[in-house]
């Protein structure tokens, strides 16, 4: 599909606004110093004399190498949070008031361990817990997307993780081991030409790790403010994929809806009410193996429409519309799945949602183009009154 012009210089100015890299050290591969290149251990105890550049830690924790039993995106060195494990690092905000959003990823402690430590991860003002559920990915880790918050130039903000268990007997080998850590900023987004969501290509989100095929996930989060995908908010458990190992319709990005029935996204727009507008998106499957008959609704205001796709699962794609006229001036906007899907592989997949557009209806769009007609033939009677009465000046003078 052609990318429209609007789109491509969205991207672009977004490009501009991610941020170099604030975090010190981010996918731990400076190891600590006195770490030995011939140890047969794949795990290190730090200590008070041996910790791992740029970070402070306390409880227990350890330095991960290489480990033939644990699958990790990086290059084999990580931080597994044990026993009130904790680790943080404080980063300095780069810009007048932007939007921060984390990429990271939890991997098990080992082969054998179940889901039973989760990772705890706080800034200033916000705390919020991640679970490996190892359902979504062929992988054994899953990488996640956060939104930390806004700061303004200059302001510290600490950046905390830590183990959490409820689990009362301890296994040291299945605490949650942390890697890969992308630190994403965001100002205020443009305007998309001809295009009253903003994000409507889901562009603006959290960065894909380079070495990744999995995407990453987002949890539920009810605030299209406070959300990793700019503007919209997270119904279930979605995934943002990247055209570079998915097939995406249209752009870098876009959402697989992965968590089954009422999973999804939401926006919000200020309309005119009473007035028609035409709401154009793109359904499809990722090119992974996702194969069934999707159907997703898709919410304007009070008013639902279902679409379906036969997928089989080897990247397809239609564009959709429907009309709708705007009952409030705050109106929904949302795409739901209705189908939970899995592929051979036992893992959860859905259908893709990508280039949402909505748009004022002929009938609005005439309307506003009267009123821009009008105003114009009032701004030229004006200057040919005025021409007049100079002329008229002119004879008296004469």
């Amino acid at each position: 599909m052609k990318r429209q012009p609007e789109t491509i210089i969205l991207s672009l100015l977004l490009m501009g606004l991610a941020s170099a890299d604030l975090l010190q050290n981010p996918d731990f591969e400076s190891p600590p110093a006195n770490l030995k290149g011939n140890s047969t251990s794949s795990f290190l105890l730090l200590s008070q004399n041996n910790t791992v550049p740029g970070w402070t830690f306390e409880g227990t924790v350890q330095y991960v190498t290489a480990n033939q039993n644990m699958s990790l995106p990086g290059n084999g060195h990580a931080i597994q949070l044990c026993q009130d494990g904790k680790i943080s690092q404080t980063f300095i905000a780069n810009g007048s008031i932007v939007d921060y959003v984390l990429t990271f990823t939890i991997a098990p402690g080992g082969r054998n361990c179940s889901d039973n430590a989760d990772v705890v991860i706080s800034v200033p003002d916000s705390t919020r817990v991640f679970s490996l559920k190892q359902q979504y990915g062929k992988e054994t880790w899953e990488s996640y997307g956060h939104y930390l918050g806004r700061w303004g130039e200059g302001e510290p903000v600490n950046l905390v993780f830590q183990s959490q268990t409820a689990e009362s007997n301890y296994n040291s080998t299945c605490w949650p081991v942390i890697d890969s850590l992308l630190l994403k900023s965001f100002g205020t987004l443009p305007d998309a030409n001809d295009n009253l969501l903003p994000n409507g290509g889901f562009e603006a989100g959290p960065d894909f790790l380079s070495n990744s095929t999995e995407g990453i996930l987002l949890d539920e989060n009810p605030s299209a403010v406070q959300s990793p995908i700019q503007l919209w908010s997270v119904l279930g458990t979605v995934k943002y994929i990247d055209s570079k190992h998915f097939f995406v319709p249209q752009g870098n990005a876009a959402i697989e809806i992965v968590s089954g029935v009422s999973a999804g996204i939401q926006t919000a727009v200020i309309l005119k009410e009473g007035s028609k507008y035409n709401l154009e998106f793109t359904l499809g499957d990722a090119n992974d193996t996702c194969v069934g008959d999707f159907i997703v609704g898709a919410q304007t205001g009070s008013t639902t429409q279902n679409f379906s796709l036969a997928s089989s699962g080897t990247g397809s794609a239609k564009k959709l519309s429907v009309t709708f006229k705007a009952k409030t001036s705050a109106t929904p906007i949302s795409f739901l799945s209705y189908t939970t899907i899995q592929t051979r592989d036992g893992v959860y997949c859905g259908p893709v949602v990508d280039d949402v557009v909505l748009r004022a209806s002929y009938g609005l769009k005439l309307e506003m183009q009267l009123k821009v007609l009008i105003s114009l033939y009032i701004l030229v009677a004006i200057l040919q009154f005025r021409s007049i009465g100079d002329d008229i000046k002119q004879l008296f003078t004469i």
